[in-house]
């Protein structure tokens, strides 16, 4: 029920519950839907998850990547500290879930340029996504000209089948 004095967003959030079954790719939480088991396939890789998310303030900007993780390397070299996004896919358009993954993609790398340049950005798309569409040329070559690192995987077994720098 929309009352006096909700803000815009809790009337809109309320006008948008009865369709909020077609949202395949957020859960109710605003996680992406295999949220945790790319945290699980990470873990189970020797990363630690040292934020979840990992939020920044940049200027007037609030910006949260959904997951910020280091593992040690060596005791000579430190540790490696990566910051991923995880992206479903799963709207009804490839396209426009990749436009949006493309934009943040950006958007992410660039703050984080300022905020933690030591941590890498990688975009984590589920297996059977990245064997449908990635491996499109024109998907390729965007994503070498651009300079996207990806992680896939496999959210049933909750494995990182693979890192592609």
């Amino acid at each position: 029920m929309i009352r006096p004095g909700d803000s815009f967003r809790a009337i809109f959030n309320k006008l948008l519950q009865p369709f909020s079954y077609f949202c395949l790719s957020k859960s109710k939480y605003g996680r992406d839907k295999f949220h945790e088991e790319v945290r699980k396939a990470l873990e189970n890789e020797g990363w630690t998850i040292t934020d979840d998310p990992l939020s920044f303030k940049v200027g007037n900007l609030q910006v949260q990547i959904d997951l910020g993780a280091e593992r040690i390397i060596a005791a000579e070299r430190g540790s490696e500290k990566i910051a991923i996004e995880i992206k479903t896919f799963g709207h009804i358009s490839f396209i426009t879930a990749l436009y949006e993954a493309v934009g943040k993609y950006i958007i992410y790398r660039n703050v984080l340029k300022i905020t933690q340049p030591e941590r890498t950005l990688y975009l984590a798309t589920p297996e059977s996504v990245y064997n449908r569409f990635f491996e499109e040329p024109v998907i390729q070559n965007m994503m070498q000209d651009e300079g996207f690192r990806l992680v896939v995987y496999n959210q049933t077994t909750e494995t990182i089948t693979k890192w592609i720098n």
